[in-house]
């Protein structure tokens, strides 16, 4: 038996036993059953997302996230899944659940800028903390609280529910080799790393992902980032994009987001919305995982099999980028100021925590595999 899948199994059997006990409050219009922990109708929930159905890591992980709460509900709430158009275009996800079209929805934060700017912190900031880091800052350091905050106003309750881990720098099909070259670049790139490309004189393009091939095949854009080697290969990017560029400076820990519709959380008895909380931080630990494992095999893949000619960013271009990033970030707290407490929350959290990260993580880095 495959040794992860028993595991999962036996914690989520664990927490469903003791998620299931008697005495809570049940949901509208039903009944609970004491003997068996069940209700007489269960739930059915919608999630829509903004990955193609079942792309792996992100749509794998959605549907992870359903499965996860219908084991742990004992059936009593389940969740079917929907891929990008299925339901509702990708970037009509946010809409959706604050409407209540779909009580669920999983996405990532930075495309709902226009809704919320202060929700681009949450996902990933350019030359930001990683995915480790990020977990620290969500449930220890205030971030989730911030989070729920920002999208109260939508009637929408967020929840970390995945992270792709550092991301590649992206596609080219040419070199950089000084901020010159990223004048007049047409290039897939959303969120605050859009706006900063949009600084250092390129052009940000934000495309759904199902699209992005047929995009940079076509030149529709110079460049592309997506995620990483898992996901890049499976698009199969390497066909329309010459030069693979690292690292993600755009996105060092990009959390990826359930979205709950408030109403339809706080009409579930208590414990079911405990069901919804903790399928969420397991899928969280989950697809970060995933994408350790098969990014590292995916790049092998990528080198061996088909050619890809990786390239690094030159250290002057990252070293202006970053200035320009943290000059875009004061400048988009001035003008909201929920975005101000929001990054000030992020950056006490990041002085804090880089200290640690370069005497343990970075330089453990440095030295492994010298020997």
């Amino acid at each position: 038996m495959d040794r992860r899948k028993f595991v999962g199994a036996a914690a989520l059997a664990g927490a469903a036993g003791a998620l299931g006990a008697c005495g809570q409050k049940p949901a509208a219009g039903q009944q609970a059953d004491c003997a068996s922990g069940a209700a007489a109708d269960p739930i059915e929930w919608k999630m829509v997302t903004a990955w193609p159905r079942d792309f792996p890591g992100l749509g794998t992980g959605a549907n992870r996230l359903a499965e996860y709460i219908g084991r742990l509900s004992g059936g009593r709430l389940t969740v079917k899944v929907y891929g990008g158009n299925e339901l509702v275009p990708p970037f009509e996800v946010f809409d959706a659940v604050s409407r209540g079209t779909a009580e669920m929805g999983h996405s990532t934060s930075y495309y709902w800028k226009g809704k919320a700017p202060a929700a681009q912190l949450f996902c990933s900031s350019p030359f930001g903390l990683t995915a480790q880091e990020m977990n620290g800052w969500l449930y220890y350091g205030g971030g989730l609280e911030l989070y729920r905050e920002a999208y109260a106003p939508f009637g929408i309750l967020p929840l970390p529910a995945g992270n792709s881990g550092t991301q590649m720098g992206g596609w080219f099909n040419k070199e950089i080799r000084s901020l010159d070259d990223i004048k007049g670049l047409k290039m897939r790139i959303p969120g605050l790393g859009g706006e900063v490309l949009r600084r250092a004189g390129g052009t940000p393009v934000t495309t759904p992902g199902a699209e992005i091939f047929t995009a940079l095949q076509t030149g529709t854009i110079d460049a592309t980032e997506w995620v990483g080697p898992y996901n890049d290969l499976a698009l199969g990017l390497f066909r329309a994009g010459r030069y693979y560029y690292s690292p993600g400076w755009q996105e060092t820990g990009s959390t990826i987001e359930a979205l709950v519709n408030q109403e339809a959380f706080e009409a579930l008895p208590e414990d079911l919305q405990s069901v919804v909380e903790i399928a969420a931080q397991a899928v969280n630990t989950d697809m970060l995982a995933e994408f350790t494992f098969h990014n590292a095999q995916a790049l092998r893949t990528l080198q061996e099999e088909h050619g890809v000619e990786l390239r690094s960013f030159p250290d002057e271009v990252m070293a202006q980028l970053e200035r320009i990033t943290w000059e875009y970030l004061d400048e988009q707290a001035q003008d909201d100021a929920l975005f101000a407490r929001v990054l000030t929350s992020y950056r006490d959290y990041y002085a804090a925590v880089t200290p640690y990260s370069r005497i343990a993580e970075q330089r453990l880095m440095n030295v492994r595999g010298n020997g």
